[in-house]
């Protein structure tokens, strides 16, 4: 089969298009037919080696965390799913045309491939986030960098639980941050006042989405930096504020986004999609990091 590979570490340049082994499913795995795949920063990064420690690769490496598709193979143990059925979840080496998923959950019938396949992470990463600085129905939360893929996801889980959202973003995300939900303002000079006069309460929390050095202010407006959580700035910790960074089980958090999508209440904004064979292209405008909602790679 078709998947996307690199031999060493290095820039979108080392990506290429190899004729691999199919994967088969362990127990309590699918394997998917992949239609779609997810790009996440987490895929460039590793291929740049920045979770490597600084040990070479060894063997080729995969590329991809997400994927929705057509499940074809069940591991021992499977059930609640049929061969024939389409699912959306995480499991390794994803930007491939058959992948095994780990984790997954059914799609909701009006649900595209390309969506499903936009939503593991970023909408995994969002729930983490919002439970790591205990948010609650009432709150007023705050999250810097808010028109990307975790920002769109967290947009709009935290406004389904009750949460009143401000967003900073560009100023030509502001009508796209507000469709979603949340009361809109850029980041530019006064954006912490400016927060202030939205907020029609206290600020409670604080998501940093983007990792662009505002820890400082958003400890400022919550007033208490275990209410501040950053995915993307490693220095949170040094400031008494939270980090995460993903891992453990996904499967609450794909439960919750189902219920979300078959509600409505739930929409995984593809920007952009690309072919299997400019996987490259996706992953430099992944790192560029200045769109909206998701970028996924799709397959025939």
């Amino acid at each position: 089969m078709r998947a996307v590979q690199y031999e060493r570490f290095g820039g979108p340049e080392v990506l290429e298009i190899a004729d691999v082994e199919e994967p088969h499913p362990a127990a309590g795995e699918v394997r998917i037919q992949v239609r779609a795949a997810g790009v996440n920063a987490a895929d460039w990064k590793f291929r740049e080696g920045a979770f490597a420690g600084g040990k070479p690769l060894t063997r080729p490496a995969g590329v991809g965390l997400d994927a929705a598709g057509v499940v074809d193979e069940l591991g021992e143990g499977v059930t609640g799913v049929s061969v024939g059925d389409h699912v959306f979840g995480s499991g390794p080496s994803t930007f491939a045309e058959y992948a095994v998923l780990k984790e997954w959950a059914r799609m909701p019938h009006h649900l595209s491939f390309e969506e499903a396949a936009a939503t593991p992470g970023p909408f995994d990463t969002a729930w983490r986030a919002l439970a790591a600085v205990g948010a609650q129905e009432g709150d007023t939360v705050v999250i810097s960098g808010a028109a990307g893929g975790v920002g769109t996801a967290a947009i709009q889980l935290a406004r389904a639980r009750g949460m009143i959202v401000i967003g900073t973003a560009s100023a030509a995300n502001q009508e796209y941050v507000e469709a979603l939900g949340a009361l809109p303002t850029t980041y530019d000079d006064g954006w912490v006042d400016r927060v202030r006069e939205l907020a029609v309460a206290e600020v409670n929390v604080a998501i940093d989405v983007a990792g662009a050095g505002v820890l400082p202010q958003l400890i400022e407006l919550t007033g208490d930096p275990a209410k501040v959580v950053s995915i993307a700035d490693y220095s949170a910790k040094e400031l008494g504020a939270r980090f995460t960074a993903g891992g453990g089980s996904k499967r609450a958090a794909l439960d919750e986004a189902v219920q979300l999508f078959e509600h409505g209440r739930l929409r995984m904004i593809v920007e952009r999609t690309f072919p299997l064979d400019e996987t490259p292209e996706a992953q430099r405008l992944s790192k560029l990091g200045h769109g909206r909602g998701r970028t996924v790679v799709v397959l025939d």
